[in-house]
């Protein structure tokens, strides 16, 4: 393998790469965001049948993801391992998002098997992209001090998504709606403008990047049974996947009901897209500053402290009466802070564990670890739109009219304290996290060593 672990990363490299995950938050956290809020409120199908479906297709992931990281190991191009993907998945996965936020004239039956059918596409194709753009990270470098500054950089743009998102999505649907008329097709029309833009990003990151990492034939042998290997003797992996579906499914959870309790709890719907906007807008802060804090404090003290924000921030708003609109976007803000210092550094420790994974085993399966943490990172996505969906259907929500104060209390509950649970989780995970600075060095001087 090339054993190049200093080599300096250009910041148009680092934008270039970026540019992936801006491309992948337009499209997929759009659909995080707001497909549960379209299915109930738009679309016409239950929270519970729309909950339901969430789970199965996360089911059907479990299967595919997998099977996708070991193809991606597997492929050798004149692109590269990772590239190829990003250049013909992008107008694909616009195309099958587009669909999503179609309302074809189907009967409740019709509707439903369409939402299948069309979902599962969706995550098909997210995967064949997000999988190997994911991987391509530990392709890029493998000093560990650039892949912090890759991470932080693409944290920032995919926070910056995020951000267009929570904000302009909303905005942009109720423009085409009163242009057209048709709420349906306010919708279908926000959700082909961010597909298109993400496709086209997509390309400039395949334009822009460059795989150096190269593997021998032996390391790239990775076949299927290589995921159970890794679970069995990578123990950093297992934690890194616990963060991703707690830490990925708390955001979800917050991030699909926030426009719930914007609407009816605070019965402000016209703050929706501001309530987004706090959400996102602290990043433009802490993304460049992600690697002065991992420099000082460590990775172990920037997680703890991070999900200590996040945890605080949540309770605050099970605490503050709705009606303190003020109030509720501080903790709003200050959830915010935990959440994106958190969600942008943790995605610095998967290279390392491909690393520790190859010091195990001999071989260097990025796509088979990256397959498993998306897996987790996308159930953990799925279960905002399983938990909300159950919750509030049991809670007794129905869509489009006043709420009851069950119902009412139901979202509350979804939104806060449901999630503070899984943070607090996750801050007793920390713990037991035992690739720190110093071993991690030693595992890549060992890699060295072996040529």
């Amino acid at each position: 393998m090339t054993n190049n672990f200093i080599e300096k990363i250009s910041f148009k490299e680092k934008v270039g790469y970026a540019t992936g995950d801006l491309a992948c938050n337009f499209i997929y956290q759009t659909v995080s965001s707001y497909l549960l809020f379209f299915y109930t409120d738009i679309f016409g199908i239950s929270a519970a049948a729309a909950g339901f479906m969430f789970l199965i297709v996360r089911c059907i992931d479990a299967v595919i993801d997998p099977l996708i990281g070991t193809v991606v190991d597997k492929t050798n191009s004149k692109y590269g391992r990772f590239r190829p993907y990003l250049l013909y998945g992008a107008f694909p996965f616009a195309i099958v998002a587009i669909l999503c936020f179609t309302t074809p004239g189907f009967s409740d039956t019709g509707k439903i098997v369409y939402a299948y059918i069309t979902y599962i596409l969706l995550s098909i194709t997210y995967s064949s992209i997000n999988v190997p753009y994911a991987a391509l990270t530990s392709a890029i470098t493998r000093d560990n001090k650039e892949i912090v500054s890759l991470t932080s950089v693409r944290m920032l743009f995919s926070n910056g998504g995020g951000m267009i998102v929570s904000f302009g999505v909303p905005a942009l649907a109720a423009l085409f709606t009163h242009a057209t008329g048709k709420t349906s097709t306010g919708w279908q029309m926000t959700m082909s403008l961010m597909g298109i833009l993400g496709a086209i990003l997509l390309i400039v990151c395949f334009l822009n990047t460059k795989e150096r990492v190269q593997v021998s034939e032996a390391e790239s042998k990775v076949s299927f049974k290589d995921i159970f290997t890794q679970l069995r003797v990578n123990r950093p992996l297992i934690l890194v996947c616990i963060f991703f579906i707690l830490n990925f499914g708390v955001n979800s959870i917050i991030n699909s009901v926030g426009i719930y309790y914007v609407t009816y709890n605070v019965a402000r719907p016209d703050l929706v897209k501001w309530y987004g906007l706090m959400g996102t807008l602290p990043a433009l802060i802490l993304m460049p500053l992600i690697p002065v804090m991992y420099k000082f404090i460590g990775k172990k003290k920037l997680l703890f402290l991070s999900l200590a924000l996040k945890f605080i921030g949540l309770v605050g708003l099970f605490l503050i009466p709705s009606t303190m609109v003020t109030g509720v976007f501080i903790a709003r803000i200050i959830q915010a802070i935990g959440t994106i210092t958190c969600g942008g550094f943790v995605w610095a420790l998967i290279p390392e564990t491909i690393d520790f994974g190859e010091y195990k085993t001999g071989k260097r399966a990025s796509g088979v670890v990256y397959a498993l943490v998306n897996f987790f990172f996308k159930f953990g996505m799925a279960i905002g739109g399983i938990v909300p969906g159950i919750l509030l259907s049991n809670f007794g929500y129905i869509a489009n009219h006043a709420q009851t104060p069950a119902a009412l209390h139901g979202i509350l509950l979804t939104l806060s304290v449901i999630p503070a649970v899984f943070v607090a989780i996750e801050l007793f995970a920390i713990y037991f996290y035992n690739l720190d600075e110093k071993e991690h060095k030693r595992v890549l001087a060992e890699l060295s060593s072996r040529g």
